[in-house]
């Protein structure tokens, strides 16, 4: 049983918990970093399968211009791949014509103004409330929003995806985006396979219950993903916080990594949909770094349905869906690599949050501190880049500013 002390206790060893803990040690503030895996980095994680570098959760510097991520990684002697993401790329045209595609992308950007003028007037609405009615490419914009938002546009509230910020640019990490947030904790004070089952706040202290014991400190900033911030995780009660975490459940888009023979066929970073009239339906991206693989996508109720059915499940509607567009001869060119079901997940039940209709604000109230002792943060807990690392990194940040100004 563990009997430890620390003056701030930082449960979370993600993005927003790691900064966090480098942010305290340079202010020279005892701090202890509380991780219930076996490992760091939370919902980025980084693995190497078969020569293959796969980022199993997050794998995008996305707004990379300002993403500290990106010095981050650098600084760690990692290369950044530039190359513009598939989404900002045609689709391979002998399978999407690129007539059409200039029509959905066209149809995507007026949903996309509309969104953003109309969203903060009136009650706040689903974003689905902004398609054009008809529009044959609604189905499809619907499975894009899986891929970014984790769910379909009918659960999201317009207002808070009207807040998002994006400044278009897109990068990759060589050599992994969870292999670099995994190494930023390194020498960091860290307490792995370390379970939190309650903050019990009630008395002069904090204690920290664990399956390791209890761990007492002065502070604490807690940056679990909003799934795990449930009612009776703190004593006394923050009915509040559950509440607010409620308004922001995780949405859910898994990976799916397939080895590829004969793969220089294909352009490097080539895209197809599986299929483009249906919102269940996967992304495929051939040859990410021209690796010979297809990384795919699948998000929202098609990616709930098919983790039930396990890995077996994504590689089958993969290849039912790749063979519908290559043929059927392409089963035998793809096998199963690596997944990751981040629903089933207990130590994430999600991939990223969104608000529902009506719970935007829900961030400001999850973010908000608790009696100058509680701190919070992670990518939930950010207003303006929600689901991202950069968020999830600005919001650690923020948190230990405020835990060392309440020293």
């Amino acid at each position: 049983m563990a009997n430890n002390s620390t003056e701030v206790a930082i449960v979370g060893g993600g993005a927003a918990g790691l900064a966090a803990a480098r942010r305290l040690r340079q202010a020279q503030v005892d701090c202890l970093v509380i991780e219930a895996r076996s490992r760091l980095g939370g919902r980025a994680w980084t693995e190497v399968r078969a020569g293959l570098t796969l980022d199993l959760g997050c794998g995008w510097l996305h707004s990379a211009n300002r993403n500290p991520w990106s010095e981050i990684a650098q600084q760690q002697g990692r290369g950044i791949d530039k190359t513009p993401p598939p989404w900002e790329r045609p689709s391979m045209a002998d399978r999407f014509p690129l007539a059409d595609q200039r029509d959905y992308y066209q149809a995507q950007h007026a949903f996309d103004e509309r969104l953003e003028a109309q969203a903060e007037i009136g009650p706040d609405r689903s974003a689905a409330a902004f398609l054009e009615p008809g529009c044959r490419w609604n189905a499809l914009m619907d499975a894009v929003s899986t891929y970014y938002s984790g769910a379909e546009l009918e659960r999201v509230s317009a207002l808070d995806l009207a807040r998002y910020r994006e400044d278009n640019a897109n990068w990759r990490v060589v050599g992994g985006l969870g292999a670099t947030i995994e190494a930023y904790g390194a020498g960091l004070p860290v307490m792995l396979d370390c379970q939190v089952k309650r903050i019990d706040h009630g008395g002069r202290r904090l204690a920290i219950e664990t399956n390791k014991g209890a761990i007492g400190a002065d502070r604490a900033i807690v940056t679990l993903p909003a799934a795990l911030i449930e009612p009776d995780l703190f004593a006394p009660a923050l009915p509040g916080k559950a509440e607010a975490a409620a308004g922001l459940p995780l949405g859910l888009a898994d990976k799916l990594f397939l080895s590829l023979d004969g793969a220089e066929e294909f352009a490097e970073n080539s895209r197809v949909f599986g299929q483009l009239d249906r919102t269940a339906t996967g992304s495929y991206n051939l040859r990410p770094f021209g690796a010979p693989m297809i990384e795919a996508y699948f998000g929202g109720e098609l990616a709930w349905h098919l983790e039930n059915g396990g890995d077996a499940a994504f590689a089958d509607f993969a290849t039912e869906e790749l063979t519908g567009v290559f043929g059927a001869s392409f089963a035998r060119r793809i096998k199963l690599l690596r997944l990751h079901r981040w629903g089933a997940d207990p130590f994430a039940r999600g991939s990223y949050s969104y608000a529902i209709p009506g719970k935007a604000d829900c961030r400001a109230a999850l973010a908000a501190p608790v009696d100058d002792r509680l701190f919070f943060a992670g990518e939930a807990c950010s207003l303006l880049d929600f689901s991202t690392v950069h968020g999830a990194f600005a919001t650690g940040v923020a948190a230990a500013e405020l835990a060392i100004a309440w020293r």
